[in-house]
């Protein structure tokens, strides 16, 4: 596996952006940051910048809509950004998602550079080329697919990170290795979370992520695996926080990655001590998250407008034993409170 050429590891991000827009001729190039990455991650970059207006939006998941989206869209319309110019995002997958959104449809596009800074954006939401933005509560209901004219990976940025947000990017990362490699996965178990080598674990999931999006860009077949953990993930992370319950969408992948997990051992996909496995180590990095009857009920409602659906039978990824999987596999509302009840009970 290879990286990609628009998938820089740096370890002088300043001096990396420098020599992009040495070469490049942009008109203008605005940075977009929220107020943690604008304090604590600019400074790393600022001096490889053209004199640069910085866009400063508020931070998390529940600013990823669309009235964020104009707001972005008002401020590259006044500072005259022509469809020369180029936006650099600078922050974690939310800003990503939504900044390299704004960029792909301002003006029917603009380049932008992405500079993740958060371990969920490096190990996978800043490879493969989806944005988007949540709508009525829907996780990522309105998107494109576009590639970055840069994706800028650097380690230092992960020393910024409390360890909250270190373990919500790890989900993404165990997700990678149950469905590639089993060898990895093996390797990640015997260690506890504050002593994983980042930049190894970032480098094999950017690999894995980028042959996996490179055969298949417009997620028709293979690149549905890598919504893993995401069909009952996604669903508990909405509802949680649409109901002011505070959870990373590690967390809820997490969740996800255990109760799907158990569907598929229920089908006999997955040998029963590699689920005790999984379920395990999960509990060991992650915290219990209670889901009563009112929450399951609505987990169930909620999968049903998940965008791999298909003539309303909702699809999933399950495992094929650690280090396979297969997508696409219908599953019901009955195995689903199954699941989330051994999750419960573990």
């Amino acid at each position: 596996m290879t990286i990609p050429d628009n998938v820089q590891f740096a370890t002088d991000p300043a001096q990396a952006l420098k020599n992009l827009f040495e070469r490049k001729n942009y008109s203008k190039v605005i940075v977009l940051a929220d107020e943690n990455t604008r304090r604590h991650c600019y400074p790393l970059v600022a001096s490889g910048l053209p004199t640069s207006p910085i866009i400063e939006v508020r931070s998390g998941e529940a600013q990823k809509n669309v009235t964020t989206c104009v707001d972005i869209w008002q401020k590259l319309t006044e500072q005259f950004v022509d469809r020369h110019g180029c936006l650099v995002v600078l922050g974690g997958g939310v800003l990503g998602d939504m900044g390299g959104f704004c960029a792909a449809t301002y003006k029917r596009g603009i380049d932008f550079v992405l500079v993740p800074t958060t371990l969920l954006a490096q190990s996978d939401a800043s490879i493969g080329g989806k944005l988007g933005i949540d709508f009525n509560h829907f996780k990522n209901h309105i998107g494109v697919f576009c590639q970055p004219t840069l994706t800028l990976l650097h380690s230092g940025f992960l020393k910024t990170l409390p360890p909250g947000e270190l373990r919500s990017g790890f989900a993404e990362i165990i997700k990678h290795t149950l469905i590639s490699d089993k060898a990895m996965w093996k390797q990640l178990i015997g260690r506890e979370l504050d002593a994983q080598p980042w930049d190894l674990l970032v480098k094999h999931s950017v690999e894995f992520k980028t042959r996996i999006t490179t055969e298949d860009p417009k997620e028709k077949g293979l690149r549905k695996i890598l919504n893993a953990g995401h069909t009952i993930g996604h669903a508990l992370e909405t509802y949680l926080l649409t109901h002011g319950t505070r959870v990373t969408h590690g967390e809820a992948v997490a969740v996800g990655l255990v109760a799907e997990a158990h569907i598929a051992s229920a089908r006999n996909l997955l040998k029963a001590e590699e689920l005790d496995e999984i379920a395990q180590y999960i509990l060991r990095v992650y915290p219990r998250i209670v889901i009563d009857r009112e929450t399951e009920e609505a987990i169930c409602q909620l999968m049903l407008q998940d965008k791999k659906n298909r003539d309303n039978k909702i699809l999933c990824v399950l495992l094929n034993g650690i280090g396979h999987a297969k997508w696409d596999c219908e599953i019901n509302v009955e195995e689903v409170k199954n699941a989330l009840m051994f999750y419960q009970t573990l």
